[in-house]
Parts: structure tokens; C-alpha cells; sequence
């Protein structure tokens, strides 16, 4: 099994800034970040549901100022850190593409970099 470092623990804080990589579908690779909140970790596609736009609007700055929702610097919709599920704006009720991770000792890792592995949402 692939286990791949992504980042460790210690650089992600609850509500601050993300930490970027990249994941692989067949053919092509997708950006993707992972975040704290609430003292777990979430990573996501970084790729709306909405227009299919990046999250951040400069690499890693993907909450709101309030530091307790992911939010869509194109377009303004809200969502859910724990969950990907967008509360507010056009593309409400649909969810961010999860990606799993784990933290192994002092590493955030993912089990695989192959995004087919993963079932969409």
C-alpha cells in the first residue's frame, strides 16, 4: 500500500491556512489541499462545485476570515470544513470532492494519490 506524506501536522492550525498538493486521476493531475479544523484534519479536490474554479484566492487561503468556513473566492459559496457541504451560494447543498487522509505520528498521509481510488461525493 502507498502511503504518501502530504504535510505534517504541526503546519496546519483550526481555521488557518491550508496546505496545497496535488492528487492523480487517470490522465491528469488535480489540485488539493487539507486543512484543520475542530483538531481533525480534511483535504478536498480544490475545485468548486460550482463553476470548477480553485478555492483559494492566494495558494492555501481557502477559509473565511472568521476562520470557520472554507469559502470559494470566485463566487463567495460557503462550506463546511468537516464535511465539504456548501451551506451558502450557487452551488448549495452540493459538497467538495473529500479526499482521506489520515495523521501517522507527526505527517498528515494519504493511503493513495490516485483519485479514481476515492468515491466521488
Amino acid at each position: 500500500m502507498l502511503i504518501r506524506r502530504v504535510c505534517r501536522r504541526d503546519q496546519l492550525a483550526d481555521g488557518g491556512r491550508a496546505v496545497t498538493f496535488s492528487v492523480s486521476r487517470p490522465g491528469r493531475a488535480l489540485p488539493a489541499f487539507v486543512v484543520a479544523y475542530d483538531e481533525s484534519v480534511h483535504a478536498y479536490v480544490n475545485v468548486c462545485p460550482h463553476r470548477g474554479t480553485p478555492l483559494d484566492w492566494q495558494p492555501g487561503e481557502v477559509f473565511d476570515e472568521s476562520g470557520l468556513y472554507l469559502i470559494c473566492a470566485t463566487h463567495g459559496a460557503l462550506f463546511e470544513p468537516d464535511s465539504g457541504r456548501c451551506i451558502a451560494g450557487p452551488c448549495q447543498g452540493a459538497h467538495l470532492q473529500r479526499i482521506p487522509v489520515d495523521v501517522v505520528g507527526e505527517h498528515v498521509v494519504l493511503q493513495h494519490d490516485v483519485l479514481s481510488d476515492y468515491a466521488d461525493q
